[in-house]
């Protein structure tokens, strides 16, 4: 009697799997991850919450659209847990009705942002299910179901969203172009379906890549800040209060301060470029810029501290001011230099608000988006060529599991290469589910 019940029991485990497809499961946490991170946050308690409200909830639907489907799956895949009798419809139904409540209740947990982003992401998937999935408008749904829920993660870890909607759009792109051609998995579909979705992950692909000028990085803390002194850009110093002046000019600190280009000198300690100007017998300019007192001229950039040696060349020092061949960095005289050389020492150093590493980051983030592609883009291929129904689902399939390096991707793009690879980490394990079940 034991080894029978027992048998029952994995037997109803496995359908609730079928019908819940548990393997498309690990493409969920990815969702909040991805919102915390691209809305500058790093993930909390509130971003665990958002989490479950997003299983929740997309478990709700996949229960939902079985119930809808029951008829149609009757004819086309009678081997589903609903028609083959192995689920009942009343369970499925109610139990989609208890995953939306219990997703609402954990994302209300999560703060009023994260809930008035969750009813309207209960709502999309309810709609979806029951009334736009066999229309024009349900490729667009599920579209913006995906971007929603990945800025309920954003909303519950920061209380908003704005940050995180260039990721969305994204992120809902690509389920556009996937659900779209879900919709031939059963009898077959055409050529441009695939064609079209292939097209959009190359488009993607492209995005991935591309460096983004206003992504978040965590900020520096004050000691950082002192340590390196204010921030400044190509050909931009930044002056004593703060203030920068426009390209190729130099906003002095304390008159201190000399560039190439137009200088001009202040207080008689600073020193333009080209024809060399010394006000006060404080500094001279010969060539290209000039430090003041203290200063020192070499190939590079360098520091004289008050007269100590600075050049890395010997040069003729009067005064205890050596003197070299190039552009200099004097410390506590003045600032010289050419072009983007020709900025304060801090410059070249870790500024506040960027990574130490950025060739490592973009490393990381070319292998992900590397992953994405090669994870979507073959499937979409063969059913491109062949858009028999196995190989359309198997298309759909691996659009499906491409969620998760696309989510490590945008992760890691936003400046969070640990999350990014906690994202990453669930790749494997929805590909060793889905030999198991399936995941459409």
């Amino acid at each position: 009697m034991r080894p029978r019940l027992g048998t029952r029991a994995r037997a109803t485990a496995r359908a609730w799997a079928e019908l819940l497809r548990l393997p498309a499961l690990f493409t969920v946490p990815g969702d909040a991850l991805t919102g915390a991170a691209a809305a500058g946050a790093r993930p909390g308690p509130r971003t665990l919450l958002a989490i479950g409200s997003s299983v929740c909830l997309y478990e709700a639907g996949m229960a939902l659209n079985d119930w809808a489907d029951r008829a149609e799956d009757a004819v086309e895949r009678p081997h589903r847990p609903l028609p083959s009798g192995r689920v009942r419809p009343a369970s499925a139904l109610l139990a989609a009705g208890l995953l939306t409540a219990a997703g609402l209740a954990l994302a209300a947990r999560a703060g009023r942002s994260a809930l008035a982003v969750a009813v309207p992401l209960a709502a999309t998937v309810w709609a979806y299910d029951l009334t736009l999935k066999h229309t024009p408008a349900g490729p667009a749904a599920m579209g913006a179901a995906r971007g929603l829920d990945l800025l309920l993660g954003a909303a519950a870890t920061t209380g908003g969203t704005r940050g995180a909607l260039p990721s969305a759009l994204v992120l809902g792109t690509h389920t556009f172009a996937v659900t779209t051609v879900s919709r031939g998995e059963t009898r077959g579909g055409s050529h441009l379906a695939p064609l079209a979705a292939l097209a959009t992950t190359a488009a993607l692909t492209w995005d991935l890549t591309r460096s983004r000028a206003g992504v978040h990085t965590p900020p520096a803390t004050p000691a950082d800040a002192a340590r390196q002194g204010p921030a400044t850009g190509p050909h931009v110093s930044a002056a004593g209060e703060g203030k920068p002046d426009g390209p190729h000019l130099t906003a002095a600190r304390q008159g201190r301060t000399s560039v190439p280009g137009a200088g001009v000198a202040r207080r008689g300690r600073t020193a333009a470029s080209g024809k060399g100007v010394a006000r006060r017998g404080r500094t001279a300019a010969r060539g290209e810029g000039v430090a003041g007192k203290g200063a020192a001229r070499g190939p590079d950039p360098s520091v004289a501290l008050k007269g100590g040696p600075a050049a890395p060349h010997p040069g003729v020092a009067r005064n205890g001011e050596p003197a070299g061949l190039a552009p200099a960095v004097a410390r506590t005289g003045a600032v010289a230099g050419s072009g983007p050389v020709g900025v304060a020492l801090r410059a070249w150093r870790p500024r506040p608000g960027r990574s130490p590493y950025p060739s490592a980051h973009d490393a990381l983030r070319a292998a992900l988006t590397v992953g994405y592609a090669a994870t979507a883009a073959r499937p979409l291929l063969h059913a491109a060529l062949n858009p028999s129904p196995p190989l359309t689902q198997r298309a759909v399939g691996g659009g499906i599991r491409a969620l998760i390096p696309l989510q490590a991707a945008l992760t890691a793009r936003a400046g969070a290469p640990a999350v990014a690879f906690l994202t990453a980490a669930l790749a494997p394990a929805a590909r060793t589910f889905a030999r198991k079940v399936s995941v459409t």
